[in-house]
């Protein structure tokens, strides 16, 4: 990705976009994230919508299962982005707010191990606060996988406290009685919690854009002064050659970074896998059923299969995966993310070798 040095705020060009208001979706792995921002490119209707990606892995794979794949979208560089935040998400922001068309929206999907805070501080605690409203922070929980142990990990217990708006999805996949409990666990962790339930991502947009829910000044006031209970740290200034892009001239531009160390307390682990010959689909089903190993987490991939000109989409969460089938839009290849805590990189490319033709 081309990356474009932001001015000081003393110097900040008249950018007509100013105001542009921001929604963040995050929620844990395989809650649907993916599925909730392509429901949103789909009911847009006149909206001018922008969608910066992340993910974690070498293999960007939600990017390519978006609708809209057209000049909107922006890929952030691979990585956790909470984790690698700053120049990467301030300079794609400013990659959208720069352009001369029409923008009214901007949405980021952040991957599933993400803390919510080091990515709203960034728009909060840098001269994006001055460029962009923060609107909204969606969380997105699986109703059937969704259970206290999620809160084991740090990401998905911030994924709750952080969120605006928690949207229950996967509620046809449970009873009642399941989607009672887990709404008592959320309100558990967040007292008044607003909560939405939803099928396939399906969502009415006026509830989940400009909503202006997301309690700026809670942030500004306290958590840009440094509270230790929220464990973000406030690094060094640096700054950047400037460049040319568009008509505006960027000079040095400092910020602070935001990091997070929930993917080492979490420990989670991503092993990308790509390989240009197809899969044998039963011994591909037969690594599903009988090899792969238990502490996967989320899996995702863009399939290849010998007896079949279609490509595959295949999901994974928890004990539960699909494969959905539709045309290739590029020359066709296997590609596959694992998402785990204490995977062995060397074991599953072994595995996924002998399935190959």
């Amino acid at each position: 990705m081309n990356t474009i040095t932001a001015p000081t705020k003393d110097i900040i060009p008249d950018i007509p976009k100013r105001g542009m208001p921001v929604t963040i979706i995050t929620g844990f792995l395989g809650s649907g994230k993916t599925t909730l921002l392509n429901q949103i490119l789909k009911n847009k209707q006149d909206l001018k919508v922008a969608v910066l990606v992340n993910e974690f892995g070498d293999i960007n794979i939600d990017s390519q299962l978006l609708v809209s794949l057209d000049e909107d979208m922006v890929e952030l560089s691979n990585g956790c982005i909470c984790c690698t935040i700053n120049d990467g998400l301030v300079d794609a922001v400013y990659r959208v707010l720069e352009r001369e068309d029409r923008i009214d929206y901007m949405v980021i999907e952040t991957t599933g191990v993400a803390d919510p805070l080091p990515i709203i501080l960034t728009f909060l605690g840098t001269e994006l606060r001055d460029l962009t409203s923060l609107d909204s922070i969606l969380t997105v929980v699986d109703a059937e996988t969704f259970n206290r142990e999620h809160f084991e990990s740090e990401a998905a217990l911030k994924q709750i406290t952080y969120g605006d708006i928690i949207l229950l999805n996967k509620t046809d996949l449970i009873t009642p009685e399941k989607l009672q409990e887990v709404e008592s666990y959320i309100h558990d962790v967040k007292h008044g919690a607003r909560i939405l339930h939803t099928q396939y991502g399906e969502v009415a947009l006026p509830l989940i854009l400009g909503v202006g829910l997301t309690p700026t000044d809670e942030y500004t006031s306290h958590d840009l002064e440094g509270d230790e209970h929220h464990d973000h740290h406030e690094h060094d200034h640096h700054e950047h050659d400037h460049h040319e892009h568009d008509h505006h001239e960027h000079h040095h531009h400092h910020h602070h970074e935001h990091h997070s160390h929930h993917l080492e307390n979490d420990g989670f682990v991503s092993i990308s896998c790509q390989y240009d010959r197809p899969f044998d689909v039963h011994k591909f089903e037969n690594f599903l059923a009988e090899e792969m190993p238990q502490n996967v987490f989320r899996a995702k991939g863009i399939l290849w299969f010998s007896d079949s000109e279609l490509r595959h989409i295949f999901q994974l969460s928890g004990q539960r995966y699909n494969l959905h089938a539709d045309e290739w839009r590029d020359v066709p290849k296997n590609q596959l993310v694992f998402i785990g805590r204490k995977l062995d990189s060397h074991q599953i490319h072994s595995q996924l070798n002998e399935c190959l033709i």
